[in-house]
């Protein structure tokens, strides 16, 4: 029997023993590699076609206050760095910008690179730095001013694979990454000068034997701080999933860290959905621990009463506002929804977590038509959440929105202070068709940038959403003239030059931030110039950062910048 409509559904649940406390007593093995200089001259890199003349690039820029600490710059997801002085429309061409380095590395890439300023590295001295980790566990620190050509200067390189285990393979049939390391983009602290990551490994000999641990890594040395790893096995309150004595247990098999880490406060944040296929009894868990201790410090099952409800967002990181509030959307519950969810499960959904721990929901937005999202497989947490700066209407009252897209083609603008809870009606403040008069399955987050929202619905153009008196258009001002699969992201020297870079299979695109014009695309140049190894995922999101534009592939980190005339 369908349950009655409405908005008191958000019912406190209280973990029991919310998280495993228990250390590890095996720490992973940490390998440091001092001034190593990876060179793959005899590598052609490039889809098996490298260049006729070796490119020859400009220095890198000089801006030493530049740093990539989490996923899309900040925790807002607006896709933005505002500091990138040296790359504008003008010069973002194949005349004068291009490929100038690809170096092989030990994995596949499916984080974002990071990039630190200045950090001092012992018995080396001031470097800027970047980092990332690859899907066989190894994370790397790379000079960022010494990559050129084929070479790159590791600074130091880590396993965090303990003895007796391997990186982790997909089981149960389920999967599509193999291995399974590290996929999730990892969150830098400056204040504790520390890298976390989430690892996947398993048993060696058993190999169904598998674990997720959260790493604390030192950014000058790579060792193991605070203690760790910790070992991430939480339990919950629950009915649906994997499921003992009523309490849903994490199950490492079952579930994978796809999003990107998150630190708010003092809390490092993960979230979890199933693998690729929707096989196994997997739930949608947001576990939190202590920056400082590593301790678990918090976990909630978001559809506790279902299986499925993945957080899957395509490798975004979960939102945060400047209040601490965290959103959270979620996915499709694969047992068959016959009725409007129970009181406590939030699938299909946009949940705002309150600041801080233990993890509760204060507020939600479920579509109204839950049941027959759920039924055709579309993912409300395809993509992450846009929160965006505070909006002034033409009455001068403040409003403050975020905005969400999924795989149903719909883009939602939501009221943050009443995201518009479970109603026959959607009470929200916009919903249209996402790319204006056509809409697509979405797995691009939102970008904000100028007073323009922007996005990329699958196999669609990239379009440029205006915003005025605290409401989107609803129809583009602009759009490219490339239909694309991506994840784009902007760079821009305040609010000029603005420039949107994304990547289609293995061509790097860049777009005027305004006409959304196409400046550059790497396949231009002649003789496979500006060729790359293709990138392992169509969630991979180019990072820029002192006038280069930094990427992973399958096998190896491509860097972009300008080129010497």
């Amino acid at each position: 029997m369908a349950r009655k409509l409405t908005d008191s559904r958000i019912e406190a649940r209280r973990p029991a023993n919310a998280a495993c406390r228990s250390r590890l007593a095996a720490i992973a093995r940490t390998i440091l590699v001092p001034l190593l200089v990876i060179n793959l001259s005899n590598c052609s890199g490039g889809g098996g076609s490298s260049s006729a003349t070796p490119t020859q690039p400009a220095p890198p820029g000089n801006n030493t206050s530049v740093n990539v600490l989490t996923w899309h710059y900040d925790n807002s997801r607006s896709g933005v760095n505002s500091n990138e002085t040296g790359l504008t429309p003008a010069n973002v061409t194949s005349a004068g910008f291009g490929k100038i380095a690809e170096f092989t590395v030990n994995g596949q890439v499916d984080t974002q690179i990071l990039y630190v300023s200045q950090i001092s590295i012992p018995n080396v001295g001031m470097k800027n730095v970047i980092y990332f980790a690859t899907e066989n566990d190894i994370v790397y620190a790379v000079d960022a001013d010494s990559i050129s050509g084929s070479n790159a200067t590791v600074l130091w390189s880590t396993s965090l694979v303990p003895a007796g285990e391997a990186p982790a393979m997909s089981q149960s049939g389920c999967g599509n990454i193999n291995p399974n390391g590290v996929t999730a983009t990892p969150v830098i602290d400056l204040n504790r000068n520390a890298i976390y990551l989430v690892a996947m490994t398993m048993n060696a000999q058993t190999v169904t034997t598998q674990y997720d641990r959260l790493h604390a890594l030192d950014l000058a040395t790579g060792a193991e701080l605070f203690g760790g790893p910790t070992a991430i096995a939480p339990t919950y309150p629950g009915t649906q999933g994997n499921v003992l004595n009523n309490m849903i247990v994490f199950d490492p098999v079952a579930q994978h860290d796809r999003a990107a880490l998150t630190e708010v406060g003092d809390q490092i944040y993960t979230a979890w959905s199933g693998m690729y296929g929707d096989c196994a009894p997997y739930s949608a868990w947001i576990i939190s621990f202590n920056a400082g201790t590593l301790a678990p410090s918090g976990a909630i099952v978001l559809a506790p009463d279902y299986e499925g409800a993945g957080i899957w967002l395509g490798g975004a990181g979960l939102s945060a506002d400047a209040a601490g509030s965290v959103y959270v959307p979620t996915g499709n519950a694969t047992s068959n929804l016959m009725e409007t969810p129970a009181i406590g499960d939030y699938p299909e959904s946009i949940v705002r977590l309150a600041p801080g721990v233990p993890l509760t929901v204060a507020d939600f937005f479920m579509p109204s038509n839950v049941v027959s999202l759920t039924e055709g497989d579309e993912d409300l947490s395809s993509a992450g959440v846009l929160v965006l700066p505070d909006q002034t209407d033409s009455s001068n009252v403040t409003h403050y929105l975020a905005v969400a897209s999924g795989k149903d083609g719909n883009l939602f603008v939501l009221n943050r202070d009443s995201l518009g809870g479970f109603k026959a009606q959607n009470q929200v403040v916009q919903e249209f068709p996402n790319a204006g008069a056509s809409s697509s399955a979405n797995f691009s987050t939102p970008l904000y940038f100028n007073s323009n929202v922007y996005l990329n619905p699958a196999q669609l153009p990239i379009v440029r959403f205006p915003v005025s008196n605290a409401m989107l258009a609803t129809s583009p001002a602009a759009q490219s003239s490339v239909s694309l699969f991506s994840v784009p992201t902007i760079s821009a020297s305040g609010t000029s030059n603005g420039i949107v870079w994304t990547l289609g299979g293995a061509v790097l695109y860049a777009f005027d931030a305004t006409s959304l014009n196409t400046l550059y695309a790497s396949n231009q140049a002649a003789n496979h110039r500006d060729g790359f190894t293709a990138p392992g995922s169509s969630f991979i999101t180019p990072m820029v950062a002192n006038q280069r534009v930094y990427l992973g592939t399958k096998s190896s980190v491509v860097v972009f910048g300008l080129l010497n005339p």
